[in-house]
Formats: structure tokens, C-alpha cells, sequence
């Protein structure tokens, strides 16, 4: 499944590479682009994973970036 998940805070490449890497982290992520520009995150991941959109946000908010819903 890919989702696009809007944050708010990720204003330069240095934090979306920190926020890409904290993603990819995640089991079941195959992929994952986060775009300051946009501020936004594209995820790919394995839906079948318990409890892993829940895990992707945690991720992402462990940088220090707010997850917009």
C-alpha cells in the first residue's frame, strides 16, 4: 500500500533524510521519500503488519516532525 502522510516541521533536506531513514527503519516499509518541499512523507509499505501505520507516525515523530493526520 502507498500513503502520503502530510507533516508539519521537515524544512530542509538534512531533516527529510533523518525522517527517510526513521521510516525505513520500520518492518514491513519498502520504501519511503520524504519531500520538504511539500512537507510531506510517500510511504510504501506492507499493510498486513499489525500496527504499522501507527509505527511509520511514531517514526516520523521521533524526528521531531508533526504528523498532520
Amino acid at each position: 500500500m502507498q500513503k502520503k502522510i502530510y507533516v508539519d516541521g521537515m524544512f530542509d533536506p538534512a531533516v527529510a533524510a533523518k525522517v527517510d531513514a526513521a521510516v525505513k527503519a520500520v518492518a514491513g516499509v519498502s520504501s519511503c521519500t520524504a519531500n520538504p518541499d511539500k512537507s510531506q512523507v510517500l510511504v510504501e509499505f506492507d499493510e498486513s503488519v499489525g500496527g504499522i501505520e501507527d509505527s511509520i507516525n511514531a517514526a516520523i515523530s521521533s524526528t521531531g516532525i508533526a504528523v498532520l493526520g
